[in-house]
This record gives structure tokens, sequence and C-alpha cells, in this order.
């Protein structure tokens, strides 16, 4: 049901699990809670570094086929680096 809140007074994407790209080339995966003053707060965050070891491709379809390994219980995204935001069901 498009525009449907689970709970009121949220915004669209609470409780999905999203993608955001960080404009620093950094991405966080985890369940959008809300805005916050500082910027977006998330829950269980897993967060790729693009300097690791392994490419973003790789540790995509390695979290999508064994779900999020969380680096963080709860993570505010700063305002000046969020970029694109999409559900991780669209990737998979």
């Amino acid at each position: 049901m498009t525009g449907h809140v689970f709970h009121p007074g949220h915004d669209d994407l609470h409780g999905i699990t999203v993608v955001v790209e960080g404009v620093s080339g950094r991405r966080y995966i985890g369940r959008w809670h809300e805005p916050v003053e500082r910027g977006v707060l998330m829950h269980d965050v897993a967060v790729f570094d693009p300097a690791g070891e392994r490419p973003w491709e790789d540790y995509l379809a390695r979290t999508l086929k064994f779900g999020i390994r969380a680096d963080h219980k709860h993570l505010v995204v700063p305002h000046d680096e969020l970029g694109p935001v999409r559900r991780l069901a669209e990737f998979g």
C-alpha cells in the first residue's frame, strides 16, 4: 500500500532496510528509523568502506545471501554524508 506508514508520525522509510550511499564513498546498510537533528538515525547498520579489501558488488552479494552483519546497533549518518537512498530489496 503506497504511503502506508506502520508507525504513524514516521516517514515512509521508517523500519525499512535501506542502502544509503555516502558522499565519502561509504555505504550504510540498515533499518531507517528517522531523520534527527544531526542526520538520519539507523539501526543495525553495516558500513561498507571502499578502502577495504572487497569490492562493493561482492560485499552486497554476501549481504543479500547471508544478511546484514551489523557494525553498529544505532548510527546517525550525518546530513553532509547523505547521498542517494534505496531500499535493499531493490538490489536483490
